[in-house]
């Protein structure tokens, strides 16, 4: 039996700091409905994938949230089969925690999405509204909006004549992109955070220009009654020989301001020696583009903005060490400056962080346990497409996410939630074989034993999943046609739910701008305030 812990002693545990990682095991959507502060969410259905990337060190205490209902019983076992030591099951759940009259927030990312409160709040972030922005291209006015969120939410929807320059790109980039210094430079994201941290920090690296956050991002632009641009692809370009002055000042502004460290190759082969006692987290904060082409073998990728962002996406221990990668520099500088504030203490620039080293090219190369994948039987695409064809009964189940559900599956398949299989199983229509898939099947191979047990039919899995279909040239079917569960894997934003989003827009920006109240109340919160230099 594993081992509960009271939400007080919880709280006890997060007040004398040290290394925690709180796992909330349920779906994203239900995540999103109330969890405490600091949990991250691991949903049990993609639990092997995620949790040896989130959670590196076997040793790391770990609490377990759920709703009471067995979800974190079922996650304690797999972590006992992986070689985790130190797991208990939070009392009650996430139920408990309000019962014991804490905090529950609402939302997804919430401590990175509170610290852009908490900063624009103490550091009083200068912003613009979309009146006055709008004011300034009708007068045709110096100025420069820069986009700080990837290029894919970047390209759902924008600011005319908005460039994207994701997060840390920003004081590594800008000085290419407003070399007059006279000219205004607005930061914008979908709603509020990443326009108030990519404005801070480039107040913070000290460029000479007016800086300013769009108020309320393209939601506010939007609610203000003006249009959108999409589908651009507006991005930012190589930085210049003519900044790297400019770089360099950045540097020493912020490392004299925040006190980011740097540790060299020899420090850093200590401190992964040490990875068994504390926990370490190599990432490399550089674009997917540069980080595929060559990366330290065993570093991670989280582009820089994105690592503020969500910062539990890629480090979800509490109190453990993080080293920053970036040839450039400035994006690691940055990004540390930022963790810092956040509450991390042991957070290091790599220093050279390529010279003499043998690099890796590709793709991150997730860890999961090795016992987690287990041989099953497998179906080619083609001989799905036969076996659909020859209407036997036979029936496809895709474990997705809903959103890569409704964009592509095939033809006639059930989406389903693979941690309620008892639920959605009954429902499948047919007698014939249950055929799972998932992106790219590894999801899909991992469900098909908790399958087997649940029905006699007989379990296959599509080999190489839904990329492996569309691949082979085979027809995708869109939209949510056959649900075979509840929807709540995902935590959608309001402008992805369709119908009239404006209503969800204002409810989610007064959402954020109540955090800073909240975690007042709640007290966990780690945050540091630096004096100006």
């Amino acid at each position: 039996m594993t081992a509960t812990i009271t939400p007080a002693d919880v709280k006890s545990r997060l007040a004398a700091g040290g290394e925690l990682a709180i796992l909330d095991v349920r779906e994203e959507g239900a995540h999103s409905q109330g969890h405490p502060f600091y949990a991250a969410p691991v949903p049990l259905s993609r639990f092997e994938v995620m949790v040896m990337d989130m959670v590196p060190r076997k040793a790391t205490p770990i609490v377990l949230v759920d709703d009471a209902t067995g979800l974190s019983e079922r996650a304690a076992r797999l972590l006992d089969d992986f070689g985790y030591t130190d797991v208990a099951i939070l009392d009650g759940g996430a139920p408990g925690w309000a019962a014991a009259g804490f905090e529950l927030f609402s939302g997804v990312h919430v401590p990175s999405k509170a610290f852009g409160e908490y900063v624009e709040h103490e550091y009083g972030t200068p912003h613009i509204s979309a009146d006055a922005l709008k004011g300034m291209m009708d007068g045709a006015e110096n100025f420069v909006v820069l986009d700080s969120r990837p290029l894919d939410e970047y390209q759902v929807m924008n600011i005319p004549g908005g460039i994207d320059v994701p997060g840390a790109e920003l004081a590594y980039r800008v000085r290419d992109l407003a070399p007059d210094p006279a000219t205004t430079v607005v930061v914008n994201c979908a709603g509020r955070t990443r326009s108030i941290i990519g404005a801070q920090s480039l107040i913070n690296a000290g460029i000479p220009n007016p800086v300013l956050a769009l108020e309320n991002g393209t939601m506010g632009w939007h609610l203000a009654g003006y249009a959108l641009e999409h589908g651009q692809d507006r991005l930012f370009g190589r930085p210049g020989a003519d900044s790297a002055a400019g770089r360099e000042e950045t540097i020493e502004t912020v490392t004299k301001r925040f006190g980011v460290q740097t540790i060299d190759h020899g420090e850093l082969a200590t401190w992964r020696a040490e990875a068994e006692t504390r926990s370490l987290y190599v990432l490399d904060v550089r674009t997917s583009a540069e980080y595929e082409a060559g990366h330290l073998p065993g570093s991670g990728h989280a582009p820089g903005g994105q690592l503020v962002q969500e910062t539990e996406t890629w480090a979800a221990t509490l109190g453990s060490r993080i080293v920053l990668v970036d040839d450039g520099l400035v994006r690691a500088y940055m990004t540390a400056s930022w963790l810092v504030q956040l509450g991390w203490g042991e957070v290091r620039v790599l220093a050279a962080p390529f010279e003499g080293q043998t690099l890796e090219s590709g793709p991150w190369p997730r860890r999961m346990p090795s016992i987690a994948l287990a041989a099953g039987e497998t179906v080619t695409p083609a001989a799905l497409a036969d076996l659909l064809a020859a209407d036997d009964g036979a029936v496809v189940v895709d474990l997705a996410t809903s959103p890569e559900y409704e964009a592509g599956h095939v033809p006639g398949a059930h989406w389903a939630v693979r941690a309620r299989f008892p639920k959605s199983f009954p429902t499948l229509p047919g007698t014939g074989p249950i055929v799972l898939t998932s992106p790219d099947g590894i999801v899909a191979t991992l469900a098909a034993p908790e399958a087997s047990e649940l029905t006699s039919r007989p379990i296959l899995v599509l080999d190489g999943g839904t990329a492996a279909w569309r691949a082979a040239g085979q027809a995708l079917e869109e939209g949510l046609t056959n649900l075979a569960d509840e929807r709540d894997d995902t935590w959608l934003k309001p402008y992805q739910m369709g119908g009239n989003p404006e209503d969800r827009m204002r409810a989610y920006l007064a959402w954020e701008l109540n955090l800073v109240a909240q975690i007042g109340r709640d007290g966990d919160h780690r945050f540091q305030r630096f004096p100006a230099a």
